[in-house]
């Protein structure tokens, strides 16, 4: 497989991943672009972790603890990696990864990256690895949210900075643009002058069916409007359980189970969000189909919706994941690093 080929969208286990592959030493490695994470996360052999193996129950040896990340391609040991005693531990939206930091030579598609730091995965949960074939997980967030400690080297993000403004651009779908003035730039929104965090930015309100939707306020200090993050590596749309319970009673045809949000797989709403501040504000439609978008229960008339509550987000007030992003183009920019504080 090419280094610079960047793979196609997989639906793995009723899950989206938007998939690349980086290249340490010799070796292609499949991994899962994050915009919600900032640390690049590989899963290795206990030789490369440098790590005593785990025992099963009935006594035999494995390099995974976990179904999770059973026979997906693994780190191996090379000279040019530079092992630490530093441990890493990353909790994910949902799932884990635990290891130790290290750092080696890293090629990303022309970018030849060498000394970068990254974590050795010797355990994971919850995360699909297994499903997908992927063997980790690679964060494309801000150096603040980075489980590796700063002393321990740039993340992959602030060497990108080095090289080139734009991080990263993504689309989930064949969508076009007539030209570069189709784009509206926003400033990625930071809490009264703080450090950048996630790609995120206003979200003024949601539209159903060409009726204006108002949101709850904000939870974000310093906040004017509600804060819709970016993640790559999270499938749904998640809000506030208040506004998405108000959200589902508005366009009918849907009820709420012990699993969330569930909509008639025939029930159709026009629903876009209104994001970006000022002369950049602008509506984005969501396809119907993302919003009952799984069919999988018994009597054939339900699917899981594809807007769903979740107030365990702290990093603003709205996610949208894969079924929002792949509804449109997004361009992460920003400015390069000439030295770090």
């Amino acid at each position: 497989m090419p280094r610079s080929e960047q793979q196609p969208v997989t639906l793995e286990q009723q899950r989206i991943c938007l998939l690349g592959t980086y290249w340490y030493r010799g070796e292609d490695f499949l991994v899962l672009l994050d915009t919600g994470s900032a640390d690049l996360v590989c899963y290795c052999t206990m030789e490369a972790c440098d790590a005593p193996p785990d025992i099963d129950a009935v006594g035999y040896i494995s390099d995974c603890a976990e179904e999770d990340c059973q026979g997906v391609p693994t780190y191996k040991k090379t000279a040019s990696l530079s092992l630490t005693d530093t441990p890493f531990h990353l909790d994910y939206l949902m799932g884990a990864v635990t290891g130790t930091v290290g750092s080696e030579t890293v090629t990303l598609g022309q970018f030849n990256i060498s000394d970068q730091v990254f974590a050795l995965a010797n355990d994971t949960s919850g995360l699909g690895l297994s499903g997908t074939g992927n063997s980790g997980i690679l964060g494309l967030s801000f150096p603040a949210e980075a489980a590796i400690p700063d002393t321990s080297g740039r993340t992959l993000v602030e060497n990108f900075s080095l090289l080139s403004p734009t991080i990263a651009t993504v689309t989930l779908h064949p969508l076009f643009a007539n030209s570069t003035s189709d784009f509206a730039y926003t400033p990625v929104f930071s809490a009264d002058g703080s450090d950048y965090d996630y790609w995120k930015m206003p979200l003024q309100s949601l539209t159903i069916n060409g009726t204006t939707f108002s949101l709850s306020p904000s939870r974000v200090d310093g906040a004017s409007a509600p804060i819709a993050v970016f993640d790559t590596g999270t499938t749904l749309m998640l809000g506030p359980s208040a506004d998405v319970d108000r959200f589902w009673q508005s366009v009918g045809g849907a009820r709420k189970t012990d699993d969330g949000w569930q909509v008639r797989c025939d029930r159709a709403a026009l629903l876009s969000f209104v994001l970006g501040d000022g002369d950049s504000q602008k509506e984005y439609m969501v396809d119907p189909a993302d919003i009952s978008w799984e069919e999988g229960f018994a009597d054939g008339e339900w699917c899981m919706a594809g807007v769903q509550g979740n107030d365990g987000v702290f990093s603003g007030d709205w996610l949208l994941g894969d079924t929002f992003l792949r509804n449109v183009y997004v361009v992460h920019q920003r400015q390069r690093i000439t030295s770090r504080q």
